[in-house]
């Protein structure tokens, strides 16, 4: 029995996904809405980190964001997908934007797909502070 399962991993080896298309990072971003963004105060600054949304890029039209109650107009630039690459979703920019110590309140978050759909999501300064 043991060696027929051997045989039968063998025979049919796993397909990597690389997480470049709106199909396989749309329900990734949507599960963890929770980690979208974060704010670290360790610089003695409020730093915006996007890591997480900025790991799925390749998926991704647009993030943009607006702060203490503004809505999310401002475009978040991102480095393009390394699709040449085997790991198009590395990060090789800074991944946060930042802002005087304790000026962020609260965040709004847009992220917007290729085919036009669109996920928002809000957070206070305490859901998201990272340090």
């Amino acid at each position: 029995m043991k060696r027929f399962f051997i045989l039968a991993l063998l025979a049919a080896p796993a397909q990597a996904q690389n997480f470049t298309t709106q199909a396989e990072v749309q329900p990734i971003i949507e599960m963890t809405r929770a980690h979208w963004v974060g704010i670290g105060t360790a610089t003695g600054r409020d730093l915006l980190y996007f890591t997480h949304l900025l790991s799925w890029r390749c998926g991704v039209e647009e993030i943009r964001y607006g702060l203490n109650g503004a809505a999310p107009e401002t475009v978040l630039e991102m480095e393009p997908c390394h699709r040449d690459t085997n790991q198009p979703n590395a990060i090789r920019d800074l991944p946060f934007v930042g802002y005087a110590l304790e000026e962020i309140t609260a965040v709004t978050v847009r992220v917007i797909f290729p085919d036009g759909t669109e996920m928002v999501q809000e957070y206070s300064r305490a859901e998201i502070r990272i340090d």
